[in-house]
């Protein structure tokens, strides 16, 4: 299942699905009155997509549902910062080898565990293709700057946002915590960590959702558009599949 909503999600994405249409126009020419539709489809997939003001329209109601949090924190201090990539080839030192949204999301958690005292940072996230887990990046990027590595909790075989989920519950049980990761990606972690009954207080970081001149195209705007369709792809998923799951949080992530 998790490699069935990995495919599944990549081919909704613009580029994919543009490309895909563009290539059954091809192997279709002959049928002129559907080649032209496809193409034009494509066309307006990309148009759109783009764009600045079609980028803005998916992106902003993703990052408006969770403002900035700057509230001071009491008690038991403990801020996780969910993973987001990284190529432990690209340098020596871990704070570049952290992708842009993955060193976004940690600068926030380190601002994060200044509003509280004696805080732990949570890290998470597994390898992938890369030999070393994204966990371990990102607790080596901490400790580069500033944080005591005895403050650090790695997560490294986390593969998702569900089984983060999992490994935290396991580990603080039902404490409450900031949850740190992209403005766009908060809404389905929350819905996450909330249908697991945990306490997460968003902390949102990454936030990329831009006004400008409507007729500007670019691959930022595309990309900002992917990333939201991604986000809205994934709630639907997590509906269905919580619709479907057990009482057994466990099984959510199977």
């Amino acid at each position: 299942m998790f490699w069935l909503k990995k495919i599944v999600s990549q081919l909704l994405m613009p580029i994919p699905l543009s490309v895909l249409l563009l290539l059954i126009a091809i192997l279709i020419l002959r049928r002129r009155k559907l080649v032209k539709s496809l193409i034009l489809c494509s066309f307006t997939i990309l148009l759109i997509l783009s764009s600045q003001w079609g980028s803005y329209f998916l992106t902003s109601p993703l990052e408006s549902q969770y403002p900035s949090n700057n509230e001071p924190i009491s008690g038991q201090c403990i801020v996780m910062v969910l993973g987001s990539g990284h190529d432990s080839t690209v340098a020596d030192l871990a704070t570049q080898q952290l992708s842009a949204i993955a060193l976004a999301r940690l600068t926030e958690g380190l601002r994060q565990m200044s509003l509280g005292s004696d805080c732990q940072l949570v890290v998470s996230g597994w390898g992938g293709g890369d030999a070393r887990p994204q966990a371990e990046v990102m607790a080596k990027a901490a400790v580069a700057l500033g944080v005591d590595v005895s403050r650090i909790i790695q997560f490294p075989l986390a593969k998702d946002t569900l089984e983060e989920a999992q490994y935290l519950k396991w580990e603080i049980g039902d404490r409450p915590f900031r949850l740190v990761t992209s403005a766009t990606h908060m809404p389905r972690a929350m819905m996450i960590f909330e249908h697991m009954g945990m306490q997460a207080q968003s902390a949102p970081s990454d936030f990329i959702a831009r006004r400008g001149y409507w007729w500007r195209l670019d691959a930022t705007n595309l990309l900002a558009s992917q990333r939201s369709i991604h986000e809205y792809v994934g709630q639907l998923w997590l509906k269905i599949k919580f619709a479907f799951a057990t009482d057994d949080p466990v099984s959510l992530g199977s």
